[in-house]
């Protein structure tokens, strides 16, 4: 999956004629990676950071890679999770765009929100020092998201220069509105949280069938590059894992679905082989909670303390 073909270091790397990964190991949560397309004095930015210190110090590397990024033209959200998007505030007079089902979401989780919750965690026990770990390194206060300025549903081309830049809705899957942005000139393509790379990928909506043609639509791209939305940057081969995983979790949570057993039950239950030496392999409980939620097709699963309270254990 990790190509070896570029290094799995934190900063900027270029990948093509004017085409860039900001990439941030390990990859786990809210260590998330960005990109920038430009051309001639055009560009276009994938993705914002988790707060405002680390977006800033992207934007410095970019600006002193490039003078096309002395001024962002656009700025294009990948999904609605706050580490994608909850630094747009700095990129000043970039039009903001993404799918609509995207720009819907993204209010739903404020910043504020997870400010609270990490002033809280040390009472929330077990669960709360799972959330201190996970998200303690980032710094979620004074931040007001710039949300999209336009959106679009199904495909839309952006001109970056003389470069095309696809711009491809594939979810509902990870999230609610998820697209791939696929720069045809750089044969390179961003996936967002299509795609976790060494890795657990975390179905926060589904359905598990479209998040799996979204990993063959990848496979079928023609790109060379791939670069994630958590992870070292790969090939096709990367899309081609995380589909096989998402299949065998489908798989092994129907057979104790349909035995009766219970979301906890089948999350400890289901053994992992190869997957469990990636990166996050307790989300495997949150993936349970989504997949039992689509075989039942009823909205209740289990409250986000007691998701937490079991990743905490799992992954202890």
């Amino acid at each position: 999956m990790n190509t070896g073909k570029f290094a799995f270091t934190h900063g900027l790397q270029e990948i093509g004629q004017g085409c860039y990964a900001w990439l941030q190991p390990d990859g786990s949560w809210g260590w998330s990676n960005a990109g920038l397309i430009t051309d001639a004095d055009a560009s276009l930015l994938v993705d914002t950071l988790f707060d405002l210190e680390l977006t800033g110090a992207m934007l410095d590397a970019m600006r002193d890679a490039t003078p096309a990024a002395a001024r962002i033209d656009t700025l294009v959200n990948s999904h609605a999770n706050g580490d994608h998007c909850y630094g747009n505030s700095l990129v000043e007079g970039a039009e903001i765009i993404t799918s609509k089902a995207t720009a819907e979401e993204m209010g739903e989780v404020s910043p504020a929100v997870l400010a609270q919750l990490l002033e809280n965690a040390d009472a929330m026990g077990e669960a709360g020092a799972f959330f201190k770990r996970a998200f303690g390194p980032f710094h979620f206060d004074g931040i007001e998201i710039a949300m999209p300025t336009r959106t679009f549903e199904g495909e839309l081309e952006v001109p970056v220069g003389d470069k095309t830049v696809r711009l491809l809705e594939v979810g509902p899957a990870h999230t609610r509105g998820d697209i791939l942005i696929h720069c045809v000139d750089d044969r390179t393509v961003f996936t967002g949280d299509i795609l976790f790379i060494e890795g657990t990928p975390i179905m926060w909506e589904g359905p598990v069938e479209n998040w799996i043609r979204a990993c063959e639509l990848i496979e079928a791209l023609d790109v060379d590059i791939v670069v994630p939305g958590h992870g070292p940057i790969t090939d096709q081969s990367g899309a081609k894992a995380v589909r096989e995983y998402l299949a065998y979790v489908r798989d092994e949570a129907r057979e104790r679905y349909d035995a009766g057993m219970g979301i906890p039950e089948a999350a400890r239950d289901i053994a992992l082989g190869d997957y469990a030496s990636w990166g996050d392999a307790e989300r495997i409980v949150v993936n349970v909670a989504t997949l039992y939620r689509e075989f039942s097709g009823s909205d209740e699963t289990l409250g986000t303390a007691d998701l937490l309270k079991l990743m905490a254990e799992i992954a202890r």
